[in-house]
């Protein structure tokens, strides 16, 4: 035992991934469907520094493994934290997550006088609780000791398992009836225009009339299929081509203007074909459509954006992204040189912009050491708070001139999951020995306080959410999760309420409940701290 303990003292970057490595074998391991996840690798890291003492690496890994993390999800989720700031529903979530969090502060800072908890401990273990690794580093930077790890690590378990049962026994026992969407997907209509009404109108005319989620990507004439012109005169006969996620809205269309008559479009390919290309070229990346320009000579029909796993009906404010597989209505001719507009590499859905990361990350860094003066608590700077606003508002505008601030979803996906592990690995290394004696001697005290905070973020939030507020179950599930903040959770929920609406209500509510966890906590060490 000796020999490993000089090998990981000795190696510090092979003991750093060795943790990595093994942390995420067990976060593998699934109990009845929960599993610790990356947050293992925390505890693996809190075992390998109480064995090994002598082993952990530089805090300041650790503090851009976090670094890497805030930005990465500040990008992703920008865009949905603006909205949900500003419409009534996101207000409301916000709102029930907020003050859930200050009850669960409250009930932290409670712990100090009534109980005897450190400082550190008690907010360490509120940290645990809303599994919020950012306000760890927030609290490690402000008061300096290493009670706030091991109050984390063993708050984090009630963190991630208490949300799953909350969720768990909301649904059992509200039994809220949930109608899973169905998956959209385009589907086309063949028109023979036969309503006299518009016979003889431009089509700009018969667009104006068009349901609610249809459009008209071409129109076929005199045997020619042709791209659909808002000067186009409409004759009897000509056949258009109706495009619509949503069938109901393509029968309506039907109904209105004529009757079905399939192939007359779509079997005829020698004057339009369909071509996919994918996003990748920054002259549309980070673009609406009704921005994008073709080149001189070029025209084509945008009809469809595949994102992901979802199809979705083009609009002019749609804005495309890395990685977003675009369908067009070309002439043959022109498929090379739009291939080449598009940029169409899979390679390229997936190169990141150091450019853009690193002023990104260094606006940031810089705006977080501007000190602000709070009445009554003094000159508090955000750090790394700052640096996730930034990247919000970045992921929310999404360009700026030739910087392109958003990243392909998979590259921002390991991106961030990479900082978040080597964060969790340095953190844990470098507290395990203080871990092993807090819990040797106040194990049991510790755990039950740690549930106690949690159990008052949960129901607090859930509360205001469900009975105070009024949301619907499925949108609930999602503010519990970003209120607590660990994507386990999240998954849960949307087993649970298999609709987009967790997924909405996380991408609101957590980057707001980070700054609010990180605030909470700069603002008590600044108070109480000394």
């Amino acid at each position: 035992m000796d020999v490993i303990r000089a090998l990981f003292e000795s190696q510090i970057l092979f003991t750093l991934f060795f943790t990595v490595a093994l942390g995420y074998l067990v976060g593998e391991i699934n109990i009845k469907g929960f599993s610790l996840g990356s947050g293992a690798v925390l505890f693996v890291g809190l075992a390998v520094g109480g064995f090994a003492p002598k082993s952990a690496p530089p805090a300041l890994i650790g503090t851009l493994g976090l670094l890497l993390f805030l930005y990465g999800v500040g990008i992703q989720y920008g865009a949905q934290f603006f909205r949900g700031m500003t419409a009534p529903e996101g207000l409301k979530a916000n709102a029930s997550a907020f003050l859930g969090v200050l009850g669960a502060g409250a009930v932290a800072l409670a712990l100090v006088p009534l109980a005897g908890v450190k400082l550190d401990q008690a907010l360490g273990m509120f940290a645990g609780s809303g599994t919020s690794t950012a306000t760890l580093q927030a609290i490690i930077a402000a008061l300096k000791g290493d009670g706030a790890a091991v109050g984390y690590s063993v708050a984090y378990p009630f963190g991630v398992a208490g949300p799953i049962l909350c969720i768990y026994a909301l649904n059992a026992i509200l039994k809220p009836k949930i109608e899973q969407p169905a998956n959209q997907a385009i589907e086309l209509a063949e028109i023979a225009l036969r309503n006299p009404d518009f016979i003889g109108q431009r089509l700009s005319v018969l667009t104006a009339k068009l349901p609610a989620g249809v459009a008209i990507a071409a129109v076929r004439r005199e045997h020619h299929n042709q791209l659909p012109a808002d000067s186009l005169v409409l004759r009897v006969d000509d056949v258009l081509l109706a495009t619509s996620t949503n069938p109901e809205a393509l029968k309506a269309a039907t109904a209105l203007f004529g009757e079905l008559q399939p192939g007359r479009i779509t079997a005829h390919r020698e004057d339009l074909d369909y071509q996919r290309f994918f996003a990748s070229s920054k002259a549309v990346v980070g673009r609406a459509l009704g921005d994008i320009v073709f080149p001189t000579g070029l025209d084509a029909s945008i009809i469809q954006v595949r994102r992901g796993d979802a199809d979705m009906l083009p609009h002019p404010e749609l804005i495309l992204e890395f990685g977003d597989r675009v369908g067009l209505l070309v002439n043959r001719k022109d498929t090379k040189a739009l291939r080449k507009f598009f940029g169409d590499s899979i390679k390229g859905t997936a190169e990141l912009s150091f450019i853009s990361i690193g002023i990104g990350a260094a606006l940031g860094l810089a705006l977080g050491l501007i000190p602000l003066t709070i009445p009554g608590v003094g000159k508090l700077t955000l750090g790394l708070a700052t640096l996730l606003l930034l990247a919000l508002y970045l992921g929310k505008i999404r360009r700026s001139g030739p910087f392109v601030w958003t990243m392909p979803l998979s590259a921002n996906l390991v991106l961030r999951n990479f900082g978040l592990t080597i964060f969790l690995a340095q953190v844990g290394i470098a507290s395990g020995p203080k871990f092993f004696a807090t819990v040797g001697s106040e194990g049991i005290t510790f755990l039950a306080y740690g549930a106690l905070i949690l159990i008052a973020l949960v129901l607090i939030t859930a509360a205001l959410a469900l009975w105070v507020f009024r949301l619907p179950f499925d949108t609930t599930a999602g503010v519990i999760s970003g209120a607590t903040g660990n994507p386990a959770i999240l998954a849960f929920a949307g087993r649970v309420a298999p609709t987009d609406k967790p997924d909405v209500g996380y991408a609101m509510i957590f980057p707001s409940m980070t700054v609010a966890k990180i605030l909470f906590v700069q603002v008590a060490a600044a108070l109480l701290g000394g």
